[in-house]
């Protein structure tokens, strides 16, 4: 297979990183297309075998499937010279928050499948979650051609496109809000002398191991911090404390809060050209 990716930045370069570094790209071809020239140099130099593409439309007509690697609002611009040498054959793969599948295939010629994904940064360690979301035309090959690409980036799961607001809410924005839980742990242990390096790897390997906890037990999220509480031990009163303050609420209102976001941007862009 023939893999291009346009824009490698962040998110896209993440994807980008886990598929080129995994044993099923050494199989493809990967051709990459970036207005930085530093991102896409230190992209050649660390994977040899893949190639930049001068323009977008040389990465379409030398690609079987596109990973759109864009941000929401240069989308049209790069979608309008993607689909100017555009096959219907080839799929397309979009992360872009606010930006439909009905949006897309208002772009691509009839018949072009489409695979909209919601990823995390996460997926730059091989442990994101992504959301696939295939579009009108996008059948079971299609389908596993896309997953075949952002399988190295972490756990993948087919939800509908009325849930990706949602899935924005969980997955694609809460990284950020663990790395403020963490960041708060960690400069309260050094606000009781635990040097900060050592502090930040206390916090995020209990953050790591409960979340690793959660995957695989069986018992729900209410028994499982049952089991650490001890009646009037240390843990339930720290518990305690951060409901008193509105803990669970807080989180809440941050997810509700990304989540009206995606849906006012999706709103803002409509249904196509």
């Amino acid at each position: 297979m023939r893999t291009g990716f346009i824009g490698t930045g962040n998110m896209g370069g993440s994807i980008l990183r886990a598929y080129a570094s995994s044993a099923r790209a050494a199989e493809d071809t990967i051709m990459i297309c970036d207005r930085s020239d530093e991102r896409a140099d230190a992209f050649l130099k660390d994977f040899p075998g893949m190639r930049r593409a001068e323009t977008i439309a040389d990465l379409v007509r030398e690609s079987d499937l596109v990973v759109f690697g864009v941000k929401p609002q240069g989308m049209e611009e790069v979608l309008k010279e993607a689909c100017a040498a555009w096959d219907p054959e080839m799929t397309a793969v979009s992360m872009a928050a606010g930006v439909s599948i009905a949006y897309l295939e208002g772009f691509f010629p009839e018949g072009t499948p489409v695979v909209r994904i919601m990823p995390n940064t996460p997926a730059m360690v091989g442990e994101g979650m992504v959301a696939v979301c295939p579009g009108s035309f996008a059948d079971e090959a299609a389908v596993e051609r896309a997953e075949a690409v952002l399988r190295p980036s972490g756990r993948l799961e087919i939800v509908p496109e009325d849930m990706i607001d949602c899935v924005i809410g969980v997955s694609g924005s809460s990284p950020a809000y663990t790395f403020m839980y963490i960041q708060a742990l960690a400069q309260a242990a050094c606000d009781n002398g635990m040097p900060p390096e050592q502090a930040r790897v206390f916090a995020a390997q209990a953050v790591l191991g409960a979340a690793k906890l959660v995957l695989e037990s069986p018992e729900s999220l209410d028994q499982l911090r049952i089991n650490v509480c001890s009646p009037g031990g240390t843990t339930i009163e720290a518990v305690n404390k951060l409901m008193e303050n509105g803990f669970m609420d807080s989180v809440k209102e941050g997810f509700q809060a990304a989540v009206d976001k995606s849906v006012e941007m999706t709103k803002a862009k409509g249904s196509g050209k």
